[in-house]
């Protein structure tokens, strides 16, 4: 079941001085990146098969996918498994991330019908082409590209699932295409409150602002592949968490290469992303000033984590508006909520999916 399609170099990638110089400099590749997602999905036990869905400009999505029908455009050896009923469950990972972070979530999730899950455009696997620097048209790339997905994969709705980045770009898609989302799950969404008028900049240690300042004209993750050799034992130290939130799955540095080789890659949707901050990872387009526009009868639910930096005011300013708004907080988890708390974010997740289906049959 899990054979693997041809394997394509991702189109649209845009080539420069610094692009040839980074694999010289910083020991990652393709391949390489391949080689420990590889690892990450040894630990999903149910079948999946994998594919390269090919979009507009020469462009691609990276895809797993877990019970559906083959793809229409696809040829006949990928083998997918026989498709289910209901609504297929679709996953956007977070800012630097990519799908096989999923790796303790997609057996649970597939235990219960279709699901798919792909690397954002500019990250992971997909294709890395140039971005706008425009905010709005920088997102629109994004939207644009899940939509072009939807249609090459030949899904008709989906529940729509994003962490972090991934939540705030599943809102826009949700705003733009309303007909094909039945319903929005956000997890620790960036974006969504607007800048403080006067943010308390005293609050911020002098050595960050420092730093931002210095670094506000290059990616946010530029730091990393400088570093050059050192890159992999750097993601080791500096977010040595990552191998506890896997440990019940992964006894080795599996979680940390795999983060490495996602991020060491030449950048584009963090160069898209920096476009959309402002200082301090604040959006220039705050979700919360659209977000009350989702047609009232899609489902919108929250998941946060009890221990994370980004609390819930944004869920709970909606519910105001939208007393239906469901919002869920998961003790012992934090931004990673999915990763420290897997069966507990498993069973919300899977509870808010049957609750919808109820109310639709």
């Amino acid at each position: 079941m899990r054979r693997m399609s041809e394997d394509i170099q991702p189109a649209g990638d845009r080539s420069s001085w610094i692009s040839s110089w980074l694999p010289t400099w910083c020991p990652t590749s393709p391949a390489q990146l391949r080689n420990a997602e590889e690892k990450m999905l040894k630990t999903v036990q149910r079948p999946y098969s994998r594919q390269h869905v090919r979009i507009s400009n020469g462009n691609n999505l990276w895809t797993i996918a877990f019970s559906t029908h083959l793809l229409p455009s696809s040829p006949p050896p990928l083998n997918w498994p026989p498709a289910q009923s209901r609504t297929p469950l679709v996953l956007l990972h977070g800012f630097g991330g990519g799908l096989a972070l999923w790796a303790q979530n997609l057996d649970a999730f597939s235990s219960r019908g279709p699901v798919y899950a792909l690397d954002l455009l500019g990250f992971g696997r997909s294709s890395r082409p140039q971005f706008s620097t425009d905010p709005g048209e920088a997102e629109e790339q994004f939207v644009t590209s899940l939509e072009e997905w939807r249609e090459k994969v030949g899904l008709e709705e989906m529940m729509l699932l994003g962490h972090n980045l991934g939540g705030y770009l599943a809102a826009a898609y949700t705003l733009k295409y309303p007909n094909r989302v039945k319903h929005l799950l956000l997890v620790e969404p960036w974006g969504f409150p607007a800048r403080p008028e006067n943010p308390n900049h005293y609050s911020i240690p002098v050595w960050i602002r420092a730093m931002g300042a210095i670094m506000s004209p290059f990616n946010p993750l530029a730091g990393l592949r400088l570093a050059g050799p050192l890159g992999p034992m750097l993601v080791q130290t500096i977010r040595s968490d990552f191998k506890q939130k896997y440990s019940s799955v992964l006894d080795d540095n599996t979680v940390s290469d795999y983060i490495y080789h996602l991020n060491a890659q030449t950048p584009s949707g963090e160069t898209a992303f920096r476009n959309m901050t402002i200082p301090y990872g604040w959006a220039k387009r705050p979700m919360l000033e659209r977000i009350h526009q989702v047609q009232a009868h899609i489902p919108i639910s929250f998941i946060y984590g009890s221990r994370s930096s980004i609390d819930s005011r944004s869920g709970c300013a909606l519910k105001e508006t939208r007393p239906e708004v469901g919002i869920t907080v998961i003790r012992g988890a934090g931004h990673y909520v999915f990763a420290d708390q897997p069966e507990d974010f498993n069973q919300t997740v899977l509870q808010m999916l049957a609750k919808t289906e109820e109310k639709r049959s």
